[in-house]
């Protein structure tokens, strides 16, 4: 029997899918090896019988019998190749012709064990009735001692029935529960991989944003400074502007070497802590950036030639590191979102203390002109990730221009 199964199913749905598996006339080796033993047992069976009890009439059966018998022991013993696929016409068929014929004794037991075993009790229980009610008065006829001593046949008759009919009903719970096991087993697999799957989604998307808050920082310091050195050199080509002395250049080029470097060092923060283990098995965590580097954040962005006005109050390095982190994270964005796309504007910093309940973090400056709400430039991957950190803290981020200002807003309840 081969059934496909996608989904956890009711006891109903798993008959249903075992009927389908079983009357779609595709034979496994098992089950080619399963009919080939059935059929040869009860053809064995219809041999002896037809031996030793029909050609001799042992029964005393008259000639009619002793002609229809065989002839009918074959047909329900040829039956037994199609009980998978039709049990009940083969459970009617024993109960009928085998009940009257002594060579399909096996082929009728069989039968209506096939019957039971792929319909289960609601068809099987009033055929094998109908099977040992046709059998009794053939049986009180013909058999020797069956007309002195009836009750005892008949004792026998309904307890041989009954067994039958219980094993293939059994037989039938124990397939349906191995079957249900197997399809929560299907089911958990699937459950898993799509964990996995999620769980992968997630560390690419970690990564992505911790390299964007790292990398997009220091690269638009490099590119203000560089774009500044060519804009100078491009001048004093044109003879508008004097040669840059060699220790301008030299002051130029030991910021763009000093901001790589911290790059890369960040860049190596960043991943040692995506290679930390998340049993913490190496024993130390990757340095974090918190609310205590603001003022040298802030300086850096001053020394690239930004107007900064900052102002944090005090208490914030008693809030959580997650935090913190996250009030850095806000402001580097904002000063680096104000320096790429309104580059000479005045950026204003506020951090408020956690005293009324909540820290709020804002970061203004000119808005280019021209530009709406909808349009804000940068609000992509950096205030994406920004509104997801702000969000696992249980706080709001907001973006808006209003009066000509493009102003980021993060409130982040901290609770005492």
């Amino acid at each position: 029997m081969a059934v496909t199964v996608d989904r956890w199913m009711l006891p109903g749905e798993l008959a249903r899918a075992d009927e389908q598996g079983e009357s779609s006339g595709r034979r496994t080796p098992r089950d080619w090896a399963v009919d080939v033993t059935m059929f040869s047992i009860a053809a064995l069976v219809w041999f002896l019988e037809f031996e030793y009890f029909v050609l001799p009439n042992v029964l005393d059966l008259p000639y009619w019998a002793r002609v229809a018998d065989p002839v009918a022991g074959a047909v329900v013993c040829l039956a037994i190749w199609w009980r998978r696929r039709f049990p009940v016409a083969g459970g009617l068929l024993a109960a009928t012709a085998g009940a009257l014929a002594n060579t399909a004794a096996a082929a009728m037991i069989l039968l209506l064990f096939s019957l039971a075993l792929h319909r289960g009790w609601k068809p099987a229980v009033p055929i094998t009735s109908v099977a040992v009610l046709i059998s009794v008065p053939y049986i009180h006829s013909y058999f020797p001692g069956a007309a002195g001593r009836p009750l005892p046949w008949l004792i026998s008759l309904v307890l041989g029935a009954a067994l039958v009919v219980t094993t293939g009903i059994g037989v039938r719970a124990r397939r349906q529960v191995v079957l249900a096991l197997r399809m929560r087993a299907d089911a958990e697999r699937r459950e898993h991989t799509r964990e996995l799957e999620e769980s992968r989604r997630a560390e690419r998307q970690r990564i992505a944003r911790e390299m964007h808050d790292v990398l997009a920082h220091r690269i638009s310091l490099l590119a203000v400074h560089a774009g500044a050195l060519e804009y100078r050199t491009a001048q004093a080509e044109r003879g508008a502007a004097p040669e840059p002395s060699a220790a301008e250049v030299r002051d130029v080029v030991a910021v763009v070497r000093s901001n790589a470097n911290q790059a890369l060092e960040e860049l190596r923060e960043v991943l040692d802590l995506l290679r930390q283990r998340p049993d913490g098995e190496d024993g130390r965590e990757a340095p974090q950036p918190t609310v205590a580097r603001l003022p040298a954040l802030v300086d850096e962005a001053r020394l690239s030639g930004q107007q900064v006005r900052a102002g944090f109050s005090g208490g914030l390095g008693d809030l959580r590191p997650q935090v913190q982190r996250t009030i850095y994270r806000i402001v580097q964005e904002g000063l680096t979102n104000a320096r790429k796309h309104a580059p000479g504007a005045a950026v204003e910093v506020l951090v408020s203390d956690a005293a009324a309940g909540e820290v709020v973090v804002q970061v203004v400056n000119v808005a280019p002109i021209g530009v709406t709400t909808s349009e804000i430039p940068g609000a992509g991957a950096g205030l994406t990730g920004l509104a997801e950190r702000v969000a696992l803290h249980g706080g709001e981020l907001s973006r808006e221009i209003t009066d000509g200002e493009f102003r980021l807003r993060a409130r982040i309840p901290c609770p005492s």
